[in-house]
């Protein structure tokens, strides 16, 4: 077989049709489009016999060998889709699925062939072709008309043997069991030996990771973040397919229903502009955290409209496609809208990003299908101002029509294995809200943590204090609450820190019990706003700090009780920062301190803002003056939102409770109520 060249001119983009996509204009064509764009970027950094990929940048600590692998895989993810897609076929003058076909039917013969100079690393136990294999299983199985059984079968043969080595190998227990799943069901299909038994086995492994309404932690422990999305339902839907008749209805049901009640909390998680609310690992992957939409349509338990899934999953594309996602060469960076290596793990080698594929995994939907022709329907920020408490990962999403921000509250996930594991932080986990506009300060390694949506302890000399296990509390309604023992590079000290938060439309307050020594200073931070233009502009003034970037993006942070020190309310500040940010070069953040600690038990109250509200962020300093919390006689907090809205804080929401031997608390909150006036 001849190898494809790259074509001289990336493909173009067709024209927004504004009359089947009035939110995002994207149709099939253009997502087709831009896969094929992907797909032609990559074809400079192919290895001759196109059995590797071998892009620019950081190296994974797998090494480059595995990372070559990884383009590969990745890429054929991405290219299975289109090829399946398509049916096999070519449009009139046309050759990019003869092409596809012909590149990635060359590259699996060169791959799996031991004595080629490009051959790919065997599967060993917890390697990472573990999680390149799956991909491979699930490329080969969607294109197996038009490709695997078109094979020789010598090559046939060592696919085989290769994707073999899953067989008996123990895999990281986490979503990694789902690629075991996915390959030896694929071996199966084939003929090939494999286990059931093994298969079984992960199956069963994510029951137990299941925590109800829709979300599974990543293994044990509190892991809750997209690979929920992008992983732990959509390879079950993958898995459906490569067993067909094999599959247990009743599991298939299971997971069916699972998915459906998650996708009617996933739609929550996306602004008006498309972008997906930035928190977790792996941010790299960017629109993949569209895939679970399209494989509720593909397996028939998407609760949402077609049109909405499109608008949702298109918005994402569109979103990072606007700005500059892939760049000028066609290749999907480490990074989130630039290159950016804080939103990466140590695992992602340059094609890593490339999961992004699974984003495109609609296009096996033929092209009759509603979720491609009916007419795209808003998205629940379009229309309201939405509150929506999850419980299971103790999380507190809202969002607000008039900016189309969404944020989450988080009260609940830190990546964390069970106690008595030792506790760190990470700042995309450990932060206290996440959103759809902004990005957590990401300091290089070796500096101190970044202030942004955190409150720390400092005593004299001695660093910042970090929030890491997380320990819920509640979450319903408007509400959420959580503690944690603040902690430094010693491990968790003797302190503790209990932070209820109430949320209406822009406006977060968060009510602090501080444990803490006399002597220690206290800081807390607002959202970090960041941009590529210039620094945001400050206000700073008693109880207050502010930060707005040039196109109007504002967070704010006010004190509203306790900040005080002898009847004085200290100024704000605000903390610059430069090549912090996943946004933006620019970054700033709000803070507020308290100077000295008095020791025991203080209480604090902060007004959190975040809004690019034309009619709201020009005035955001002075309404957050009309906003108060004030205790009441049973050890309650009275708060009053800027706009009039109110709501009653039950004391035992921010009351440190006692602790149980493995650290988790007797009790949880009662009652909270709201109160609109």
């Amino acid at each position: 077989m001849t190898a494809p060249q790259r074509r001289t001119d990336p493909p173009s983009l067709p024209l927004p049709d504004l009359r089947v996509s009035p939110f995002t204009g994207c149709t099939r064509e253009y997502w087709e489009a831009h896969a094929d764009r992907l797909l032609d970027g990559l074809l400079p950094h192919a290895t001759p016999g196109l059995a590797q990929y071998r892009l620019p940048g950081r190296t994974g600590i797998a090494g480059a060998w595995s990372d070559g692998l990884e383009g590969y895989a990745r890429s054929f993810l991405l290219a299975s889709f289109r090829i399946a897609g398509a049916q096999g076929r070519d449009a009139p003058e046309r050759t990019v699925i003869s092409d596809l076909i012909t590149r990635y039917a060359n590259g699996l013969a060169a791959g799996t062939d031991p004595r080629h100079p490009e051959h790919w690393p065997r599967i060993t136990d917890r390697s990472q072709p573990m999680v390149e294999a799956a991909s491979i299983a699930v490329a080969l199985h969607e294109t197996r008309p038009w490709l695997w059984d078109h094979l020789a079968e010598t090559v046939r043969q060592r696919v085989a043997a290769w994707l073999g080595g899953f067989v008996g190998a123990r895999a990281n227990d986490s979503n990694w069991r789902l690629f075991q799943v996915i390959t030896e069901e694929f071996l199966a299909s084939i003929g090939a030996p494999y286990r059931q038994s093994e298969i079984d086995a992960g199956l069963a492994r994510l029951d137990d990771w299941y925590c109800g309404d829709g979300w599974y932690t990543d293994g044990d422990g509190r892991k809750f973040d997209y690979y929920n999305a992008l992983a732990l339902h959509l390879y079950p839907v993958l898995w459906e397919r490569i067993a067909g008749d094999r599959a247990d209805a009743a599991l298939v049901a299971s997971h069916r229903a699972r998915l459906r009640v998650f996708l009617e909390t996933h739609q929550y998680f996306f602004g008006s502009d498309g972008a997906p609310v930035h928190q977790g690992r792996s941010l790299t992957y960017r629109y993949a955290t569209a895939a679970p939409l399209w494989a509720g349509e593909l397996a028939g338990a998407s609760p949402l409209p077609p049109g909405r899934t499109r608008r949702l999953a298109s918005g994402a594309l569109k979103h990072f496609a606007d700005r500059g996602v892939p760049g000028d060469d066609g290749v999907l960076s480490l990074g989130w809208y630039r290159p950016f290596l804080p939103v990466t793990q140590a695992y992602s080698g340059p094609a890593s990003p490339y999961w992004a594929s699974k984003a495109f995994l609609g296009l096996l939907l033929p092209p009759e299908h509603p979720a491609w022709t009916a007419p795209e329907e808003p998205s629940p920020v379009d229309v309201a101002d939405q509150y929506l408490a999850l419980p299971a990962p103790g999380w507190l999403i809202h969002s607000t029509t008039d900016d189309g921000i969404v944020r989450l509250v988080n009260h609940g996930s830190d990546r964390l294995p069970p106690s008595p594991a030792p506790s760190h932080h990470s700042p995309h986990y450990s932060r206290f809200a996440y959103s759809s506009a902004t990005a957590p300060e990401t300091p290089p390694e070796g500096e101190p943590d970044a202030p942004d949506n955190h409150i720390a302890l400092i005593e004299p000399a001695g660093p910042a204090t970090v929030r890491g296990r997380i320990h819920p509390l509640h979450a319903r309604g408007h509400h959420a609450a959580s503690w944690h023992a603040p902690s430094t590079e010693e491990g968790e000290g003797p302190s503790v820190i209990a932070t209820a938060s109430v949320v209406h439309g822009p406006w977060e307050v968060r009510v602090h019990r501080v444990q803490g020594p006399a002597g220690a200073s206290v800081r807390e931070g607002g959202w970090a706003v960041a941009c590529d233009e210039a620094p945001p502009v400050e206000v700073t003034g008693p109880g207050l700090a502010l930060a707005r970037r040039a196109d109007g993006l504002t967070t704010a942070l006010v004190g509203l009780l306790g900040w005080d020190e002898n009847g004085h309310v200290p100024a704000g500040e605000v903390d610059q920062a430069r090549d912090r940010n996943a946004v933006g070069v620019f970054s700033a953040t709000p803070l507020l301190r308290l100077s000295r600690h008095p020791g025991g038990s203080r209480l604090l109250a902060t007004l959190v803002v975040l809004t690019a509200d034309p009619e709201l962020r020009d005035a955001v300093s002075e309404l957050s003056r009309l906003a108060y919390a004030r205790p009441t006689p049973d050890g309650a907090i009275e708060v009053g939102f800027p706009d009039g809205a109110g709501a009653h804080m039950a004391s035992d929401l921010f009351t440190i409770p006692p602790a149980s031997s493995d650290g988790a608390a007797h009790h949880a909150p009662s009652g909270v109520t709201s109160r609109t006036t």
